[in-house]
């Protein structure tokens, strides 16, 4: 029986996406609609696409016939499925600033908002699954996020640097980070317009003029503003946008995400792997439910020192693996040229994309050519190759560690 198998992922059409990058990508047209994320995974809300001769199975159901043959003992032992879920963004407009629930909270979320009679499509619904959500993401161009709040001295003097924020003073002296976040996020909307609308004067005419920098949180709270539908309702997002750190990652850096920790994506393109969860919180920055009183119980209020990550190289350097705290997944990048012959043993499903050049990948007696933006399926417990004939090959892969 072949272990491997040509992948057909979803297109999610969300606001804040690109239009060209990922059609391009997949060599599809190019239409007037965005596309935000191309999911590759079972998430029973967007299942890729498994080929099988003429039919198209969905991968959770194709998965579920023998969890345990097709993802392995222990990885079905520990999960129960396939535990990640594997996606390419394409990020032209500003994400909602996020944060993730641990697993214990978002089974208790989960199982509250059940209870409660809240449909699962309901927009004010905080818990989509009872799962939690660490991510990593390595950059396919340069690539810009918010992750965590500043160091404390930063922030401080970013504080007393804004006159508009010199009243946040004494509550971050006194409080910290939560009573500093609690403030803004809690204070009346008629209260933001008038704190932030002289700040946003001064910023926007500098954007439009392009005299800001992308490296300054001034750039990116003009750029809100000047996207954002309502002019007349100021994001609380904004005070984030000032409060946390602004990183930037080279195409093949990568930054992990864990619970916790307060982030938004603000432009560039990257390929993301997380467990395989849609549990998000927001914090702004967007026309979405906003739960405080539920955001805030979730946030780490610490001081974050952004680790970015260059990957190890392994498999005679072809393969760089960019390790993460996280049991549900490990990404990794396989770059290849002509005379190279990467040989690997799946560990459970792995889901390997072709980003650029093309690759035959062989398993057993069945082989694949694949085309940039061509996506297979390995199932457990398989030896496989991949070769390429193309001066260099650049191929991203979803596995479990």
């Amino acid at each position: 029986m072949t272990k491997l198998f040509s992948l057909k992922g979803q297109i999610q059409n969300y606001a804040w996406g690109g239009y060209t990058f990922i059609p391009e990508l997949l060599g599809q047209p190019v239409t007037d609609k965005k596309c935000a994320e191309y999911w590759l995974g079972a998430h029973d809300k967007a299942p890729a696409e498994v080929v099988t001769g003429n039919e198209k199975i969905p991968l959770n159901s194709f998965l579920n016939t023998d969890l345990e043959e097709t993802v392995g003992t222990r990885v079905f032992e520990k999960f129960g499925r396939l535990p990640y879920l594997f996606k390419v963004l394409d990020v032209n407009d500003m994400l909602s600033i996020q944060v993730h629930p641990t697993k214990e909270e978002a089974e208790k979320g989960f199982k509250r908002e059940n209870e409660l009679g809240i449909p699962l499509s309901a927009p004010y619904r905080n818990y989509k699954d009872d799962n939690h959500k660490p991510e990593i993401m390595v950059a396919l161009s340069e690539f810009w996020l918010l992750h965590g709040f500043l160091p404390q001295d930063e922030l401080m003097h970013m504080l007393i640097s804004i006159p508009e924020f010199k009243n946040l003073v004494s509550v971050f002296e006194e409080g910290g980070y939560h009573a500093l976040y609690k403030a803004v996020m809690e204070e009346p909307q008629e209260k933001t317009n008038t704190v932030l609308q002289p700040l946003v004067d001064r910023i926007l005419p500098l954007y439009k003029a392009g005299k800001l920098s992308k490296s300054t949180p001034d750039y990116w709270a003009a750029k809100a503003v000047d996207s954002a539908e309502d002019g007349t309702h100021l994001d609380k997002g904004i005070y984030s946008i000032y409060f946390f750190n602004i990183v930037k990652a080279e195409k093949g850096e990568a930054i992990f995400q864990d619970a916790g920790i307060p982030h938004a994506y603000l432009e560039g393109q990257n390929m993301e792997l997380m467990a395989n969860s849609d549990n998000v919180l927001r914090g702004g920055l967007t026309p979405k439910h906003v739960d405080v009183p539920e955001l805030l119980k979730h946030v780490a209020f610490e001081e974050t020192h952004p680790n970015i990550m260059k990957g190890e190289m392994q498999n005679d350097g072809l393969e760089r693996i960019y390790k993460s705290p996280a049991p549900d997944f490990e990404l990794s990048q396989i770059k290849l040229m002509p005379s190279q012959n990467y040989q690997a043993n799946s560990k459970t499903a792995e889901i390997i994309i072709v980003i650029s050049g093309s690759a035959t990948i062989t398993q057993g007696e069945t082989s694949i050519f694949c085309k940039k933006g061509d996506t297979v399926l390995v199932l457990a417990n398989s030896p496989y190759a991949i070769r390429t004939s193309e001066a260099e090959s650049i191929l991203y892969k979803a596995s479990a560690p």
